[in-house]
């Protein structure tokens, strides 16, 4: 039985996923510098034997794995490999070795995982028909997202997938299990950049100035609004400022500026467009009727998520019979953001989540912290599961 093949070479294969997924760690790259790295899954699927391409997105391999009848089907397989901007404070082995960059965000287990599965595959497929694409993809943390650069370069063709699959790393998930959800399911994400121009001065004397300290702390209240009261309550929204510095300033010191950064996301492409438009209005009229000036900048990011419902039926149902029910877990809608969200807007796209957390073992970190680690029982999870949905998903 095929089920049992794979999950044998799964095991077979789980030491060789973990060096890969710790070589990956302890070399990590940032977005779309990613040379090393690329150079690395190269020379694996040589090793295996798997015809693939380079220069993908500039740094980006694809890969290529023929069945029997290879024509009748292809479908796809998309794993990511950037790294962030964090500097690593796990006292492990594999710890990065590149100061100032970590894998914070499992990219190293996304990758590792497809390579076993890769593996995989290569090995058995005189035992399946059609054709299954590898997608090793640079830059998904970094705008404007190595997934809209590839498909602007046409991954998706010359063959033509009738789908993609891919799957994330879910700390709070223990390693073993899964999780799916069929439908909308991860948000846009557009960057925000705002500037308040007043007029500085002595803090004791703020009837001679203009306040842009007192404006930008309206403005953030003000933005709040635009969400609560103009949205479609169903449509989940969060609109967040993380940052806001002055220039100048001090305890007795109006500033002449103040610049705030944050982050607006939803699930709905004509809110957001609506909410810009408001979001930029509302900043400026409020700057202008205290006295001031605003500049408001939209840096539109990657769009919504969703999960196409048939495919991801699918996928959830083969997972059970790879994992059982019980390994098998349903997801709420999450408000974070991923560029695998550019195939969900042009072809059926399961994205799944791939439980790496271990609390026995103090495996709990969220990702992007500096302590973020993963069970690495999850590889054998992650490249014999993702093998398995792929051959499923030609027979369909």
């Amino acid at each position: 039985m095929l089920k049992e093949k794979i999950k044998l070479l799964a095991g077979k294969y789980h030491l060789e996923a973990i060096d890969t997924r710790r070589h990956l760690h302890q070399y990590p790259e940032l977005s779309f510098q990613e040379v090393e790295t690329g150079k690395f899954i190269a020379e694996k699927l040589l090793t295996y034997g798997i015809s693939f391409t380079t220069g993908w997105g500039g740094h980006g391999v694809a890969g290529l794995i023929e069945g029997k009848n290879a024509h009748k089907k292809t479908i796809a397989l998309r794993a990511d490999f950037d790294a962030l901007p964090i500097t690593e404070k796990n006292d492990v082995p594999y710890k990065s070795k590149n100061q100032g960059t970590m894998h914070a965000c499992g990219h190293d287990v996304h990758t590792a995982s497809l390579l076993g599965a890769a593996k995989i595959l290569n090995e058995l497929k005189n035992e399946f028909d059609g054709t299954i694409r590898l997608i090793f993809q640079p830059g998904e943390e970094k705008l404007p997202g190595g997934a809209s650069i590839l498909i602007k370069e046409g991954i998706l063709e010359n063959p033509k997938p009738s789908s993609i699959i891919g799957q994330h790393v879910l700390p709070s998930l223990e390693a073993g299990k899964v999780g799916f959800r069929a439908g909308m399911f991860m948000a846009s994400a557009d960057e925000i950049y705002v500037t308040v121009h007043g007029k500085g001065g002595h803090g004791a004397m703020p009837h001679e100035c203009v306040d842009p300290v007192l404006i930008a702390s309206h403005i953030v209240v003000a933005l709040q609004q635009i969400i609560s009261r103009n949205g479609n309550p169903i449509i989940p929204s969060v609109l967040t400022f993380g940052k806001m510095n002055t220039t100048g300033g001090a305890t007795n010191v109006i500033p002449n500026e103040v610049k705030m950064e944050g982050t607006f996301r939803t699930m709905d492409e004509a809110w957001r467009a609506k909410a810009h438009s408001l979001m930029k209005k509302m900043a400026e009229s409020m700057a202008e009727s205290m006295g001031g000036t605003c500049s408001f900048d939209i840096v539109k990011g990657y769009p919504f998520l969703i999960n196409e419902e048939a495919l991801t039926l699918r996928a959830r149902q083969g997972a059970i019979e790879y994992l059982g029910e019980e390994n098998v877990v349903e997801l709420p809608i999450r408000m974070t953001a991923e560029d695998f969200a550019y195939y969900s807007q042009v072809m059926p796209a399961c994205f799944y989540r791939l439980g790496t957390g271990n609390v026995s073992k103090g495996i709990v970190s969220p990702i992007h912290t500096d302590t973020f680690d993963v069970d690495e029982d999850s590889l054998k999870t992650g490249m014999g599961l993702m093998a398995w949905l792929a051959v499923k998903e030609l027979e369909n």
